[in-house]
């Protein structure tokens, strides 16, 4: 009856796993381009081929302590030292599963890495602690740090909740601003120490290393702002160099590249800048259309 009642239990726990409800903010974003739901889909069919192993071997594990306790009268076998077959067993199931994971996985790393046929390029360098975006052909570059009320909040003393500041830390000065459908490619280094530019919606996490060019590409298919942060510990201020990307419309693209070029050619002239900076861009169709 016992056996019963294990095999049982294990085959609607193995059985009834995909479907269980979790939380997706402890999870990976599926993200809104199609590498990043790639990644999200290998993730998960690893996260259940994990739950499916440790079902089985806790199941065994548990159900050999009860089933084969001493108190019930069972003698550890000292005949079966050793079984060519079960050693076949074990050593050819991992294999196949490791292949079996790998694979799909391989596939997708050799697409990530491919940054062929880009339509925009920006130059991206890490600083102690802000970032440069350069768009290469186009004249325009700017340095992006964290917006003024997340930093004068995160200031000891200062008097102000963090929980009353709008996206605390993850707000910046001037946001990066790309077309939506277009493939970006994007050129990473950095100036001084080791900074990594991570958005996870995008599944593109990065090292920019001093004397490097790393390389990495995002093509995003829904507009909207999405946020990211330095990942690679780089300093007192590691924590407060966030990363800010609005997906517009290529249309509102191509205006904001006209206002960011106007504006510089002013600059340049001497004269007063006209046009909107990098952060006011908010276009009727692009706020309607963002999440």
């Amino acid at each position: 009856m016992l056996n019963r009642k294990v095999l049982s239990a294990l085959g609607v726990l193995l059985g009834a796993a995909p479907a269980v409800a979790y939380d997706s903010s402890y999870n990976m974003p599926v993200g809104v381009t199609q590498i990043a739901r790639e990644v999200h889909s290998l993730h998960m069919i690893v996260f259940w081929i994990c739950v499916a192993i440790a079902v089985a071997v806790f199941g065994a594990m548990i159900y050999s302590i009860i089933a084969f306790r001493k108190s019930k009268g069972a003698v550890a076998d000292t005949t079966m030292l050793h079984s060519t077959i079960v050693e076949v067993i074990w050593t050819t199931i991992p294999v196949l599963i490791l292949v079996g994971m790998a694979v799909p996985a391989a596939k997708t790393l050799v697409r990530m890495d491919d940054t062929r046929n880009a339509e925009l390029s920006i130059k991206i360098t890490g600083y102690q602690w802000k970032w440069q975006y350069e768009y290469l052909g186009k004249g325009i570059s700017f340095y992006s740090t964290l917006g003024a009320e997340s930093n004068y909040a995160r200031q000891l003393h200062s008097g102000i909740d963090p929980n009353t500041v709008k996206d605390y830390l993850l707000e910046v000065d001037h946001e990066v601003v790309v077309p939506v459908d277009t493939k970006v490619r994007l050129l990473l280094t950095a100036n001084d120490v080791i900074h990594s530019w991570w958005v996870p919606d995008f599944a593109v996490k990065k090292d920019a290393i001093p004397g490097f060019i790393n390389e990495a590409w995002f093509k995003s298919e829904k507009i909207g702002h999405y946020t990211g942060q330095c990942t690679e510990l780089c300093g007192r201020d590691h924590g407060f160099m966030p990363i800010v990307v609005n997906v517009v419309s290529k249309e509102d693209f191509a205006r904001w590249v006209a206002d960011q070029q106007a504006a510089a050619k002013a600059a340049a002239e001497g004269a007063a800048p006209t046009a909107t900076t990098a952060t006011t861009i908010a276009p009727a169709a692009s706020a309607a259309a963002a999440r």
